[in-house]
């Protein structure tokens, strides 16, 4: 356990350093944390569910508190989340409901989270005429008409977003993805961890790729949600080239970090708007608005937070890159990344597969998939081929961690989804694309009916 307060002053930049090191594990020590967005929606209507109201996101949450028993997260008069049980429900800026599950052990764990989680959302939500739906972004409505929750960051960030990029605004609104967190035993481990996943990023874009429409019509893009980042706020978002660098380590993120604007502090249910800011300028007790006083850790975790690279480094390592989808997606994410990093002889296969790739050659990984997905060339194949391989190894990572289930299989079940894809070579984007041009015969509203859970 830490023994790093939260209300702790930061005097030092060790003092950070420390931060993300006291997040080492030995191996046996390892979980999973599984996060997962949704669309929320008016059945009747396909249209975004407001916060207040009779068929609302407050009543879901109020109705989850009330019949399965999580306890509230409040912020002033507002419910904005739910906890139990290590796991928390929580709100994204355009109403996004999203699982941040426990810290578990086996992807089995995981996963059978998920569908909890899943099946009590849709058991208050059915008597409200509410329903549910995953991908990477909301197909049918216009950012000026998603509604906004009471939560204050995001008012800042609404704000301070359309700054730094033109897209940031409908990352915040029209988004979904699934992510998941995943633990390192030192900094040797967290630099491999951190370069095999940033590296293979891109492909895991192409393969959970579902986002292929903007307000009712195809976009070009097999995941908007990817190219949308690229747009975003050029300060914190992207690929991350000193990742590569050999002088990679905790201090390099720190620096990173460091130089990163901030965009809030956080005072009781207040957020003050220091956007812009640097929190170097609040380390040497400088900061406009509160001079004289040092941040605290709590601060610190709070300016991490608003970093969004392709993978984040806080006390594990998030993986970033996928679009929001089905349930059969939501437990294949977390198994293609703990296959990967969390068997010795996979991570090894991986990093031999990514080790002389190129700046340019990440770089346009990085551009490309958003559109064109795993049909992107690269060198003497594609990124299918890729993707493949990708898969390969971390299937026989998963088979060496031996995970069984009750009817004895292994982990690799939740890859399933996955190869269907690959093998294929035709992503759920494509398939819903399909659906467009055919059965849904230019209908978005069909939609809703074929892709909710």
């Amino acid at each position: 356990m830490s023994n790093i307060s939260k209300d702790s002053p930061v005097e030092s930049k060790q003092q950070l350093i420390d931060y993300i090191a006291d997040g080492e594990k030995p191996k046996s020590d390892w979980t999973i944390g599984t996060e997962h967005e949704k669309f929320v929606y008016c059945v009747d209507s396909g249209k975004p569910v407001p916060y207040h109201g009779e068929r609302s996101i407050k009543a879901i949450l109020e109705a989850l508190k009330k019949e399965f028993d999580w306890a509230p997260i409040m912020e002033g008069e507002n419910i904005i989340g739910l906890k139990k049980d290590g796991q928390s429900v929580t709100l994204e800026p355009g109403g996004q409901l999203e699982l941040s599950g426990a810290m578990v052990k086996t992807l089995h764990q995981t996963c059978a989270e998920s569908t909890s989680h899943l099946r009590q959302a849709q058991a208050v939500s059915e008597k409200l005429g509410i329903n549910y739906i995953g991908m990477g972004f909301n197909a049918n409505t216009k950012r000026e008409d998603v509604p906004i929750m009471p939560k204050g960051r995001y008012n800042i960030m609404r704000d301070y977003m359309p700054k730094k990029g033109n897209l940031g605004l409908d990352m915040m609104l029209r988004t979904c993805t699934i992510q998941v967190n995943l633990d390192y035993s030192s900094e040797a481990d967290m630099v491999k961890k951190f370069r095999v996943s940033l590296a293979l990023q891109p492909l895991a874009t192409a393969i959970f790729a579902a986002s292929p429409f903007t307000e009712g019509k195809p976009n070009g893009f097999q995941s908007y949600r990817s190219h949308i980042w690229t747009d975003t706020d050029p300060d914190r978002c992207g690929i991350l080239p000193f990742v590569f660098e050999e002088n990679m380590g905790y201090e390099a993120y720190v620096d990173h970090v460091l130089n990163v604007p901030m965009y809030f502090v956080n005072r009781g249910d207040t957020y003050h708007d220091v956007s812009g800011k640097s929190f170097k300028d609040f380390m040497n007790g400088k900061l406009e608005g509160f001079e004289g006083e040092l941040p605290t850790i709590k601060d610190w975790e709070d300016h991490m937070s608003t970093l969004f690279p392709e993978v984040r480094l806080k006390k594990f390592l998030e993986m970033r890159g996928a679009d929001g989808g089905t349930w059969s997606r939501i437990c294949a994410l977390p198994a293609l990344w703990v296959g990967l990093l969390y068997d010795d002889q996979a991570l090894d296969q991986a990093y031999d597969m990514i080790k002389d790739w190129t700046p340019e050659e990440h770089q346009a990984l990085r551009d490309n998939v958003p559109r064109d997905a795993l049909n992107v060339p690269f060198r003497n194949g594609t990124v299918q081929d890729l993707a493949k391989q990708m898969l390969d190894i971390s299937a026989g990572g998963l088979e060496r961690r031996a995970e069984l289930n009750n009817a004895g299989e292994d982990e690799r079940v939740f890859l399933k989804s996955l190869y269907d894809t690959v093998e294929s070579g035709k992503t759920t984007a494509q398939r819903m694309l399909n659906c467009y041009h055919g059965s849904w015969n230019g209908d978005i509203s069909k939609i809703f009916k074929d892709c909710s859970f």
